[in-house]
């Protein structure tokens, strides 16, 4: 049996330092939202799970970080793949994370984010809320793709 090392390494240079626009454009998105009331506890749950659905490394990192930095417990992130499992979440966070899975998985299934799915969701959260969830959501699963397309490297950045 042969044993391979492999020094891993990004493919590029961030895009957003490449295109440093791109990143004045991506911080006011997440200002924007940030903006909205949407609890920062679900916004940090929402992020860690898309993350870990897309397999970004560089994103659980921060992502465990900061949620710690807010209050958020080991057990609640330890057991987040198995949320509908875990008694850990409320039926608010839960309806965040279900909608989260739906957004990220759109190709999954034929009916990509399914109608109980959203009545849950919005059953929760207020129009502005439930608008800054959907977007957390997609500026979570902007990130992910960056970092898992050009092969960014937990471990490499300073939080």
């Amino acid at each position: 049996m042969s044993t391979t090392t492999t020094t891993l390494k990004p493919r590029m240079d961030h895009p957003v330092m490449v295109v440093p626009e791109a990143m004045a454009a991506l911080q006011a998105f997440g200002a924007a939202i940030a903006g909205c009331g949407l609890p920062h506890r679900t916004v940090e749950l929402v992020n860690f799970r898309a993350s870990q659905i897309n397999g970004c490394a560089v994103c659980l990192e921060g992502g465990a970080r900061d949620a710690r930095k807010h209050g958020e417990t080991d057990d609640r992130l330890l057991v987040l793949s198995g949320w509908r499992e875990a008694p850990f979440f409320t039926d608010a966070e839960r309806a965040a994370l279900a909608l989260t899975e739906a957004v990220t998985r759109l190709a999954d299934r034929a009916e990509p984010v399914p109608d109980d799915v959203w009545a849950e969701a919005a059953a929760h959260y207020d129009e502005r809320a439930l608008a800054a969830l959907v977007l957390q959501i997609a500026n979570i699963n902007i990130w992910n793709r960056l970092n898992v397309t050009t092969g960014q490297l937990a471990g490499t950045y300073t939080w």
